[in-house]
């Protein structure tokens, strides 16, 4: 017998939406690895907002709904808007009732701003890095560092230079067509008007030339977490100065720092001696920087084993996270989002090593 297809126009129920979400569900491990960082995050959030007045979107909401954006890749927080107004699960990880209001997108980004000038990303990066030492999952002796290019938010048109006429383009408004032909762009004498933070930058020979950040991340070698991040405008020394950056943050104590051919140059080599850690930077045939004192033990091929997995930490965070083009504008932005992205990876790694 077939059933009937009612249309109902209203709906009672009396099932809250943590009764709706399934008790195994993967998003339950990280609420609560959530919840237990902003709960230490409160004092800090008192800080942010005025005692008087009309009360704002809650910091803690705000910040589950943007850790949601990244975990399920929404592409704009206008949609991840709609996905609240709709999706249980994600109301119930933000934190709302079923009857609860949306935000508009615009009161939803000016919301976020404070976020920004409070630095939270780096407060939220530190907190889930410190439950994730108290849980034994860091090691304290061994760390792989690399880089990656994040395309930035801007287009090649917008390179323009800082002092003189604009190149010649047709009358289009919306998208003209300008004529680079016979110039000579470089940073130095031309920048992008639409983010003039961004550099251009070509990552080898015979690739493409885009504007763009580095952004590196330091990586423990025991479980593949991150352990700290740096974001800067793309340069040819950008990784290794960001490198050398999140190296000084490890404090003393002896350490290796594994890391690809690329900073294998004998500045940066003997600024890692310097700081106190061991270079365990991947040999190459001319200009070699790493002699036979290091490659000799058995720790040099295990940390060029190990140091490949920060590979998959660059593809969750431009794949899942979305930042092979970048959605922001601005180096504060930018490096707000790598760090805060940087922080939801963990999150999802420390759910499954919990977990086992």
């Amino acid at each position: 017998m077939r059933g009937d297809d009612p249309q109902a126009a209203h709906m009672f129920s009396y099932i809250s939406p943590e009764q709706r979400v399934p008790a195994d569900h993967p998003l339950r491990a990280i609420r609560r690895l959530t919840d237990d960082a902003l709960r230490a995050l409160s004092p800090q959030f008192e800080q942010l907002y005025a005692t008087t007045g009309r009360p704002s979107v809650a910091p803690e909401k705000l910040l589950r709904a943007l850790l949601l954006q990244i975990l399920y890749s929404v592409r704009s927080e206008r949609q991840l808007m709609e996905q609240l107004d709709y999706n249980l699960l994600f109301r119930w990880f933000v934190g709302l009732n079923m009857d609860d209001p949306i935000w508009s997108a615009t009161t939803f980004s000016k919301n976020r701003q404070r976020l920004l000038d409070g630095d939270l990303a780096q407060a939220f990066f530190l907190q889930v890095k410190g439950a994730a030492e108290a849980a034994g999952l860091l090691s304290a002796e061994h760390f792989t560092v690399d880089g990656t290019l994040l395309e930035a938010y801007a287009s090649l048109k917008s390179f323009q230079p800082k002092d003189g006429p604009p190149p010649p383009c047709d009358d289009d408004p919306g998208n003209p067509t300008i004529d680079f032909r016979g110039q000579r762009r470089s940073n130095v004498t031309h920048q992008s008007t639409t983010d003039p933070d961004s550099r251009l930058f070509r990552k080898a020979d015979g690739q493409a030339s885009r504007l763009a950040y580095n952004g590196s991340v330091l990586m423990e070698n025991r479980h593949g977490l991150v352990v700290g991040t740096c974001t800067l405008p793309a340069t040819g020394t950008a990784e290794r100065d960001a490198a050398l950056a999140l190296i000084g943050e490890l404090g003393a104590g002896r350490a290796t720092i594994g890391a690809d051919k690329g900073y294998n140059q004998r500045p940066f080599v003997d600024a890692v001696r310097e700081a106190g850690k061991t270079p365990h930077v991947a040999t190459k045939i001319k200009d070699n920087a790493i002699d036979g004192r290091t490659v000799r033990h058995a720790g040099y091929v295990v940390s060029q084993r190990v140091r490949k997995r920060v590979e998959e930490i660059f593809g969750w965070m431009k794949t899942v996270g979305l930042l092979r083009k970048l959605r922001h504008r601005g180096l504060a932005r930018v490096a707000w989002m790598f760090t805060f992205t940087a922080a939801a990876y963990n999150l999802v790694r420390m759910r499954r090593l919990l977990a086992a």
